[in-house]
This record gives C-alpha cells, structure tokens and sequence, in this order.
C-alpha cells in the first residue's frame, strides 16, 4: 500500500515536471523572436571595391534593441554587390556600405556620383612622405611663376585619396612611398588640376580628417617669404657729406686765385667808361 502510494506521488511529480519543462519552453520560443532578429554580416574580412559572394556573408540573431540603422535581412539579394568602404567579419551590412546596384568591381566603384578620378605622379616629398593614404584628405599647392615672379599657392583643398600606386585598400596606417596617387575630383577640379600640373609642379599637403575649414591665402612670393628680413638686414645708406679740403690745399687755391680789383665808371660828355685799379 505504501510502495503504491509512493510510485503514484512519483508519477505525479515527473508529470508537473514534464508540464513545467513543456511550458517554460513554449513560453521561451514565443519570447525569442521579440527579442532578435536574424541580419547579414560578413562571414570574412572584404576589402573595399570587392564583389560580394555567398561565401562571404552570413546571418546571425542580433537584438531586436540595439539593430544597426539600416542593416539588411536577405543575404541572397547582396550577392553581386560591390562594396565602398571595408568590412570586418560579423560587421553588420547596409546600403551605406555599399555601391549602387549594376556598379562594377574596382577603383569606378569607388567614386561618388558626379566625381571623377585623376592620378598625378609624386615622389616621397611630394606624396607627405607616403602619408598620403586611401581615405586621407589633401590640399594640393603648386608653385609656378605669375608675372615674372614665383609664386607657391593652394589652388585645391579637401581633396579624397581614393588610391596610392594600384592599392585602395583604407586599414592600413604604416606610410607607403608611391610614385603615383589617385585623387577624387569634380570636373572643375580635374581641369584646374590638369593645369596646375602643367604650369608648374605640384605638392601635396596632409589635412586633418574632421577639419572642413577652408585655407584661404593670397600665396606665397619671394617678396613675401624675405621682404621684412631683406629690410631689417639692409641698413639705410646716409647722404654724402662734402669732405673738407685741407688747410694747405686751401692756401694753394686762394694763391692761385687772381687778386680782386675795384673798378670806378668815368663819364666824359656823352661816353662813359669803366676803369679798374
């Protein structure tokens, strides 16, 4: 009677027990989509200017509290797509990361509508001693000669590296030594650039990221860089003064002068004569 009685508490208990574990999960699925949602992110490391393949994304569950503005859902319909800035693997994917639909591979994809891309030949001077990397801003200043006198101006600023040699690549920040950096330009800009380059030569000078603030400057001359040190070291010249002709040199000219003589008129009838003593 006993050993009955016990069985059928143990019965019991294991059939809560399973009712319990059916209703907790039950209630844990309902719970699971309000909280995440599955997005694409990319399964490996791609470069900027990279068509994206299947092998390179993936979707993975991310709260539903904290999803990136913008990302994407259906990895099928990314497949194709070029990017325009660098992934990392599990970094979430947007239509900001990406270039229009239709948009070849490489260095086209890379230019925002209604610019152009122009390349121009630098050395390690030129370049900011490799400095000047993808991503970077520039200011280019060329120096010419204007009305018979050399002249260092800034005629561009603000001006996007999209490449140095055939690299586009943005993550790395170790200086590289090129002998060619391409540059993101309006049409306007690529002429005057165009002419700057052929008039005179060209400098590149490495701006901060964040600073949108305009270098406005009347040039620089050789008037302007030396002017106030060409005055301060050159002394005014005073007036010569006569020198003093000595003593003796005087007594020789006032010996060799001719004696004054007195002279007197003499009026005779109607002539009249001057006679000197």
């Amino acid at each position: 009677m006993k050993n009955r009685r016990a069985l059928s508490m143990m019965a019991l208990a294991v059939v809560f027990g399973l009712a319990a574990v059916a209703l907790a999960s039950r209630w844990l699925l309902r719970q699971t989509p309000a909280s995440s949602n599955k997005i694409v992110v990319a399964a490996t490391d791609v470069n900027l200017g990279q068509r994206l393949t299947t092998e390179m994304l993936k979707q993975i569950d991310w709260p539903a509290e904290s999803l990136p503005r913008g990302a994407l859902r259906d990895g099928s319909k990314l497949v194709g797509r070029v990017l325009k800035t660098s992934v990392l693997r599990d970094e979430p994917l947007s239509e900001a990361k990406l270039a229009p639909a239709g948009t070849l591979g490489g260095l086209s994809a890379l230019i925002a509508e209604g610019k152009r891309a122009i390349t121009v030949r630098v050395n390690d001077v030129v370049g900011v001693a490799g400095f000047a990397l993808p991503g970077n801003f520039v200011d280019i200043i060329v120096n010419t000669q204007s009305n018979d006198r050399a002249i260092s101006k800034i005629v561009l600023e603000r001006i996007l590296v999209l490449a140095v040699a055939q690299e586009v690549g943005r993550d790395e920040t170790k200086p590289r030594v090129v002998n060619a950096v391409t540059l993101e330009v309006t049409p306007e800009q690529a002429e005057n650039l165009d002419l700057a380059r052929s008039v005179g030569t060209l400098s590149l000078v490495l701006r901060n990221q964040v600073d949108p603030r305009p270098g406005i400057t009347d040039g620089a001359t050789k008037g302007t860089l030396l002017g106030a040190h060409e005055a301060a070291a050159t002394p005014a010249v005073p007036a010569a003064e006569p020198t003093p002709a000595p003593p003796r040199v005087r007594a020789q000219l006032a010996a060799a002068a001719p004696p004054a003589r007195s002279c007197i008129g003499v009026i005779a009838g109607a002539r009249r004569t001057q006679e000197c003593l």
